[in-house]
This record gives structure tokens, sequence and C-alpha cells, in this order.
């Protein structure tokens, strides 16, 4: 078999961006977007100063999240393990840019020019609307690897068939080749010299190795990366928070958690005889929502239909599944008033919310999503959020006494469940670090799902049982409560918390006589 792959010398790259501009040349792309950039590490302090380039752009993985979280598969890797995306399918959702722990994709949605105004006429003559509003990417020039195969050429050896990044390197510190032959120049190389793959404890398996020579300086494991919380001058290869969803997918996962909490509490009540059919409509019409807002988001709306085209490993696709008997058996449901329709529908609404947990968990990308605590804790804000809702339905609706006290029970029960699971998804934070601008916000919060109110919540679900008087409203008060914290921290988990991975370099390479030094990862902490 064959995989091509790139192998980046830190010692060679002199930080010129010739690579960056070959492949802006070669690939047309919109102003803004870089493809292939190099970024530049300087650690230290003065005079033990340390500084490298490092060249980076999509990495080709072994197993490229993207590609398993894109619904409508148009992510694909090829035999020889380049990644590439069929315009044609994308929607656009951009699930692929916040599961990529490289931030090397994007979505250009409108035609852009280098100097704004009116397109230059090579900018024109360049531009390629299928590219508009869907994913894109490098491709390691597969147009060039291709027709130079079909010349007899070799990729990596012969520069016609080889990516315009390599080809142009002034300094020969990018070489592309073929990983699984031995003899090829990149085995070769990692064969005689260290290497690291960056973020490669996240399992995608990289295929841009880069190369450091010299003595190792330290005791340190070499895939032991220290944090800096507060990087000096390193900004620009330092957490940023994603654009790519904004409070439009943060909607869908407020309403489609607290539509689908509901009809599962609501089914509930109904199963030990207490029914309140207008909740289940309400649900219904908080699902659909969500659903409506997501697909103003995505940027090739009218091909929504294939989002159900990876079921097999995509939870967008399974949440997109999972909403077709919900909303099936719920509108039968509630026209009807069949329980047991109900009941299939409050289900398949629970599939729903898991699958939209799951959706967070599988974006590598993003590391305050990722955590696997964070499963439980949706489920349970979902439930909080549902039992809140139904809450005060019953007691506007005089249907409060049907439920003879146990919904506040249920409502405390969940709210004090949901306090242990943030702890417990704060604990992560702990153990595993994240970026410090994550936990400086939710540090800042003050009505969220954390301790103060919840517990506060909990009083009041406490005193609305046991007053004799104006229970009704401190209850209504309660679940109000329960539910606006849930979509105050699904909100900021979406659009505040959403810091990317940032880039990481595991050794400074050595310069001259010098030795490799320890490298780094900017605005990590623990928690």
């Amino acid at each position: 078999m064959t995989k091509w792959g790139i192998v980046a010398d830190l010692n060679r790259c002199v930080g010129c961006q010739t690579c960056t501009s070959a492949c802006k040349h070669a690939n047309a792309t919109a102003p803004g977007v870089q493809w292939r950039k190099v970024l530049d590490f300087e650690t230290g302090e003065f005079p033990q100063v340390n500084r490298a380039f490092l060249p980076v752009g999509c990495m080709h993985c072994d197993t490229p999240s993207c590609m398993d979280v894109c619904p409508s598969t148009a992510t694909r890797k090829r035999d020889d393990g380049i990644v590439t995306i069929d315009y044609d399918k994308c929607i656009g959702c951009a699930y692929c840019a916040v599961s990529c722990p490289y931030q090397a994709r994007f979505r250009v949605d409108k035609p852009s020019s280098a100097y704004g105004g009116k397109a230059m006429r090579h900018e024109a003559m360049r531009e390629d609307p299928a590219r508009l509003s869907v994913a894109q990417k490098c491709t390691l020039c597969v147009d060039r690897i291709d027709a130079g195969l079909a010349e007899g050429l070799v990729p990596g050896v012969d520069m016609q068939a080889t990516p315009a990044c390599v080809a142009s390197c002034i300094s020969g510190a990018l070489q592309m080749g073929d990983l699984d032959d031995p003899d090829s120049n990149v085995s070769q190389l990692l064969q005689e010299k260290r290497h690291f793959r960056m973020h490669e404890e996240l399992g995608n398996g990289p295929n841009i190795f880069y190369l450091y020579d010299g003595e190792i300086s330290d005791v340190a494991p070499p895939e032991t990366v220290p944090m800096v919380a507060e990087p000096v001058g390193l900004a620009a290869v330092s957490p940023k928070l994603q654009t790519s969803w904004d409070w439009r997918a943060a909607a869908n996962f407020t309403f489609g958690g607290t539509g689908t909490g509901l009809l599962a509490v609501t089914m509930l009540a109904a199963f030990f005889g207490v029914e309140l059919w207008s909740a289940v409509f309400l649900a219904l019409a908080l699902v659909g929502t969500g659903l409506f807002c997501v697909w103003l988001e995505i940027g090739r709306p009218w091909r929504f239909v294939n989002v159900l085209l990876n079921a097999r490993t995509s939870w967008m696709s399974r949440e997109a599944f999972a909403a077709i008997p919900l909303f099936g058996f719920g509108g039968l449901a509630f026209l009807t008033g069949s329980l047991g329709l109900g009941i299939v529908a409050g289900l398949s609404g629970l599939i729903f919310l898991y699958c939209q947990a799951r959706i967070l968990q599988a974006a590598k990308g993003i590391p305050a999503w990722r955590q696997p605590e964070l499963v439980p804790l949706m489920l349970t804000t979902g439930l909080t959020e549902g039992a809140g809702i139904l809450l005060m339905l019953s007691v506007a609706t005089g249907a409060a006494d049907m439920f003879g006290g146990n919904l506040p029970l249920l409502l405390l029960g969940l709210v004090l469940a949901r306090l242990l699971f943030w702890q417990r998804y704060r604990a992560g934070f702990r153990e595993r670090g994240a970026p410090s601008a994550v936990l400086a916000v939710f540090d800042n919060l003050r009505m969220d799902v954390s301790a103060t109110p919840q517990v506060v919540i909990a009083l009041l679900i406490l005193a609305g049982v046991v007053m004799p008087a104006g229970g009704d409203v401190v209850l209504t008060v309660a679940g109000l409560a329960a539910t606006l914290t849930g979509w105050i921290f699904k909100h900021t988990l979406i659009t505040r918390a959403a810091f990317n991975q940032g880039y990481a370099i595991n050794k400074m390479p050595a310069r001259g006589a010098g030795k490799s030094a320890t490298g780094v990862q900017p605005g990590w902490r623990k928690a």
C-alpha cells in the first residue's frame, strides 16, 4: 500500500512562508484562508531563548475525526491516505471544522477579494463557486500527485508530481513521500532522526512528522509538553474561540435538549396516569425550533437531506434519524392521545438527546466539548430543563395537584444529579488540563449549573413543597431557574467556552551546536 505523508525538518525551516504563498497560488484560496502556514514559536527567557518555525496544515490523519463526524460522507480518505472533500455532497455544517484538532478546515460563505471591493481579474478567473459555503482544506495537491503518477513520475522526487508547498520550500525543510515504503525519502528520514507528531495523544494519527535534532536536554519523556497558561508572545498559536458554530447551533442544543427532556418527563408522568398533552406539543415545538435554527446555520441548507448519509459513524446523522420517530410518533400521540405512541416518542427523544451529547463529545477539536463527562451532564441538564418546564406548566394549568408532589421531588433529584455531573465535568479539566480561557469563562459564570445556583434552586423546591401558601409561585420560580441555568450553560458552552485545541510543539529543535529543548503547549493549564 501507499500512504503519502510529509516530514518537516525544524532545523531547516527558516519561517520564510514560501510554502504558504505557493499553496495560496496553487489553490486560489480566499483572503484569510491558508491551507498551509508556518507558525512561530519562541520560548524561554533571555539569554536562554529558543525559536522554531512549524509548518502546519491538514495532517491527512490515519483516523481523521473530520471524516468520522461528517454526516454527508463528503469527507473521505483515499487508499493512499489523502483526505478529500466532495464539494457537491457537503452541506456546510462545519462539524468537521470543530472536530479537527489542527484548525485545518475552513468555510467561506461568499466571494471576497484581497483588497475589498471588486475582485481583481485573476481572482475572478480562479473563483470556484463549488467551494463556497462548504468545507475546504489542504488536498495535498492531489491533482498534481494523480497527474504525475499517470505520467510515471514519483511524488516527492519529481517536483511536478509533488505538492506545491514541498516543491517550493527553499531550504529543503519539507519532504513528501510514501510512509509505507521503507526506502522512500521520508521513511529514511524518520529512521535516522528523532521526530514527533503534534497532538498525537488525541489518537488521530497525523501524517505530518516533525524532525528535531540534537541531544535531549531534559529528563521528561518526549511526549510530555509543558502547559503555559499565560503565554508571552505566543498568542498566535494559543487556543482561539471557534467561529464555526454560533447561537444557532447553541439553540439546537438548548431547545432540543429541553424539548426531549420535557417529552420524556411528560411520558413518564403519563405512564403513571397523569396526562398533560399540551406539554407534548410544546416539547415537539421546542425540538423543531432548535432544528430550524441549525438549518439556518448550515452553508448549503437545501442539501439537508444529505445529513442522513453517515449513520455508521456520525452522531449528527444519528440525531437526524432519531428525529424521524420523535416527530412521527410524537405528532400522532398528540393528535390521538395514545399513550403507547407517546412512550415510543419519549424513548426516541431520549435517543435524540443522547445523540446531541455525543455530537459534542465527538468534536475532538474543542477541548471543552470532547470531555467524556460532558455526556451525562448534557443528558441530565436536558431532563432537568424538561422537568422544570413541566412543573411550570402543571402549576399554570392547575394540574400540579395531579402529580401528588412527585414532580417537584423529581426536579429536585435531577437538579442534584446535574450538579454532581457538573462537578465531575470540571474535575476532568483538573486531570487533563484545558485552555485557560475556557476555565476563565466557567469560573466567571454566576447563573449556570454550578454549585451556588443549583443549591438555591434545590432550596426553592423544598420551600415550595412545604409552604402552606404561595408554594406554587415558589415552585414556578424554581422550575424557571432550573431551565434558565441549563440554557445559560449550553449557550456558554457553544459560543463562549468553545476554544479550539491551539497548537503545540513537543520539542524545540537544536540550533547550531546547541541542544534540543522542551516544547510548549501555549494557553493551557490544569483547572
